[in-house]
């Protein structure tokens, strides 16, 4: 089995703050994808990306969500084997908010230099790690 890779990151936001960023969809441009169009946290919303011409075109869907505490969703490729699935999961710490984010499946995806684990890591470490934390300033 392999190990899905897990990310912590402590906000100094309370948690509906950092829900709202999680789950809304001109939020969510700001920090996550540009290319969003639509999202709704509802099990089963196909997010909408607009094409930007991209060989890796995304095909996401909501699988989970807890309200205020966990969103998980799918992460497909359009037109490419492997499936993954990232959860955030939120936890009060006083004041601040503790966001642990697990992405599983990274293995199924194929050999190729776009679908490396390092890549998955060093862009979750930006989208969380800075850019998330600087919207939530």
């Amino acid at each position: 089995m392999v190990t899905p890779f897990e990310f912590e990151q402590v906000y100094d936001a309370p948690i509906e703050k950092v829900w709202q960023a999680l789950t809304d969809e001109n939020k969510m441009r700001a920090w996550y994808f540009p290319q969003l169009i639509k999202f709704k946290p509802v099990v089963g919303f196909e997010f909408v990306f607009s094409n930007d011409g991209s060989t890796y075109q995304k095909e996401w869907r909501v699988t989970k969500i807890e309200e205020g505490h966990l969103l998980a969703h799918s992460w497909i490729y359009k037109g490419y084997p492997g499936s993954s699935e990232v959860t955030f999961g939120l936890f009060e710490e006083g004041e601040k908010t503790k966001l642990k984010l697990t992405h599983t499946g990274l293995s199924s995806f194929p050999a190729d230099p776009h679908f490396a684990r390092k890549r998955f890591e060093d862009g979750w470490k930006q989208i969380l790690g800075s850019n998330l934390k600087d919207h939530l300033k």
